[in-house]
């Protein structure tokens, strides 16, 4: 599934208070088929003093920093090789999260094409703990990471959000913390030969860059992640009125005025959802890049203080889909330039686009690329 932004690390010859929890249950985890890395082994003992190697350029001197995130480790899975997240999830206080991820990930659902729900591989039962689970997912990236090159691939990034939006709503799901942390990619096509989990800019044994491709080479899949206050609901339970629950983005206009030590403080999830989506678009795209002014009137309505007011998924689909028809080839080729952009690397990074785009358009390779 699913893993953090492992924007920032912090070495440490130390396993800190999170970590040693993966290093007692590594042998079991090997037993299930998943082992994780040397920094985990029973018997660690830091690279960087047995070799001539600088600290900072061994692999087992990082682990995982931000904080919110450390229930998740990766892990190797010992049949395939493959690259995977595991995630702690506690029964009793996330008591929806497991089944309504198995849920999502089962047939017919997961052959869904309009279905970015991060697939679950395996739940696993921790032996010493009864109320504890661990989720097995595919390894992810954030949904920006690497960047995006042309207005096609963001737009393309819009039409999955909006569809897997659209899936969940159809299901009777209510997400509630659909902001821009549990919204990430699956990196298989963008980096064939993987890359390193902590430090994700290194190949996998952590031995020089990792290489990728564009997404308009090769088109990712995006995934929403992290169910862990999501519901499910009846057709007979629509509308339904649930205590607000925090999340992630805590901006929504519905939340300002409720006092969280009440129980009476009670809303619809279902337009939340649509303000948490709304505002990720507005805060990433059309405050932080140039040119997605096309979607600022949409975006407006979805982030409406009145939540009776924001169009539903269906609507907001509609209206993408209007918005996406009416943008020019020239328009959906233009390069995306972030505002935090330095002139002097915006220059180089834009001599390289346009070689690609001639050579894209010579090829007849789509302007919004989306998978298979």
């Amino acid at each position: 599934m699913a893993t953090e932004r492992p924007r920032s690390t912090t070495p440490t010859e130390q396993l800190i208070s999170y970590e040693t929890y993966w290093r007692d249950h590594q042998k079991w985890l090997a037993d299930q088929g998943y082992l994780l890395r040397p920094r985990y082994m029973p018997d660690w003992v830091p690279s960087w003093r047995t070799s001539k190697k600088h600290r900072y350029f061994c692999e087992d001197f990082y682990h995982f920093q931000v904080s919110q995130f450390r229930q998740f480790i990766d892990a190797t899975r010992s049949s395939d090789g493959a690259l995977v997240a595991l995630k702690r999830v506690s029964k009793s206080i996330h008591p929806f999260e497991v089944d309504i991820a198995k849920y999502l990930s089962s047939d017919p659902l997961s052959s869904d094409p309009h279905n970015h729900c991060v697939p679950v591989i395996e739940v696993l039962q921790v032996p010493d703990d009864e109320d504890t689970l661990l989720l097995v997912m595919p390894f992810l990236r954030p949904f920006d990471d690497p960047r995006f090159d042309t207005v096609g691939e963001a737009v393309a990034f819009f039409q999955q959000v909006f569809q897997g939006l659209q899936f969940l709503h159809s299901h009777f799901v209510a997400h509630r913390d659909n902001n821009e942390m549990n919204i990430m990619l699956d990196p298989t096509n963008l980096y064939p030969d993987s890359f390193h989990p902590v430090r994700q800019e290194r190949k996998r044994n952590y031995k020089r860059g990792a290489k990728y491709y564009t997404r308009t080479q090769r088109p990712p899949k995006y995934y929403f992640i992290d169910f862990g206050i999501s519901r499910r609901y009846k057709p007979e339970d629509m509308p339904p009125n649930e205590e607000i629950i925090v999340g992630g983005d805590s901006s929504a206009p519905e939340f300002q005025e409720a006092n969280m030590d009440r129980t009476n403080d009670m809303c619809n999830p279902f337009p939340t959802d649509i303000y948490y989506l709304g505002n990720m678009i507005r805060q990433n795209f059309i405050q932080n890049r140039y040119g997605f002014e096309f979607m600022e009137p949409l975006v407006a309505d979805m982030v409406q203080d009145d939540p009776s007011k924001r169009p539903t998924i269906d609507e907001a689909m509609t209206r993408f889909t209007e918005i996406r028809n009416s943008l020019s080839s020239w328009k959906l080729r233009s390069r995306v330039v972030e505002k935090e952009d330095v002139a002097f690397y915006g220059f180089f990074r834009a001599i390289a686009h346009w070689r690609r785009r001639i050579w894209f358009i010579l090829r007849r390779v789509p302007a919004v690329p989306l998978p298979p």
